[in-house]
């Protein structure tokens, strides 16, 4: 029996072969995910790297999906593609072909090997809140507030449009 449809957001950045159609490709697939639907989905956004510095600036998306997959099926999807596109995971905060990040999802709240909902650093990282405030301005990030809200604390975190 499969459990019903929930809404989630999934988080998007890649700076490595071709950003951006790394990007735009991974929202194609969404649709192509077991019982998954593409509901939505941000601009392109270019930002700065977090931790390690010495890397390319990452272009950024974020994506409203509806899914019937549970969390961990939908992280294992998420991987599988990852790993598809190339992913190689050498060390914390490296450079990535594709790196995607279930968000949201409904408003679960979990902490589980592997696993945490909401995502532990969405609601300070500019550029997961700037896309998700475009094509979600009203959500809600549980413990934290409005996606609004928490954008306002990240001023200081530059983050572009990127045009076409």
């Amino acid at each position: 029996m499969s459990q019903p449809y929930k809404r989630a957001f999934i988080g998007l950045g890649s700076n490595l072969s071709d950003p951006g159609n790394q990007i735009l490709k991974a929202f194609a697939e969404f649709g192509k995910l077991p019982q998954t639907r593409l509901l939505s989905s941000s601009s392109l956004y270019r930002s700065a790297p977090v931790g390690y510095a010495e890397q390319p600036d990452f272009i950024n998306a974020v994506a409203e999906i509806e899914t019937g997959l549970t969390p961990h099926q939908l992280l294992d999807a998420l991987l599988d593609m990852e790993h598809r596109h190339g992913r190689v995971r050498e060390f914390r905060n490296a450079p990535r072909i594709l790196d995607l990040d279930i968000l949201l999802y409904d408003d679960l709240s979990c902490h589980e090997h592997g696993l945490t909902l909401p995502h532990p650093r969405m609601h300070e990282r500019a550029f997961v809140l700037q896309p998700l405030h475009e094509i979600a301005p009203s959500c809600i990030i549980g413990g934290h507030g409005g996606v609004e809200e928490c954008l306002e604390k990240c001023t200081d975190q530059r983050v572009e449009r990127v045009e076409g």
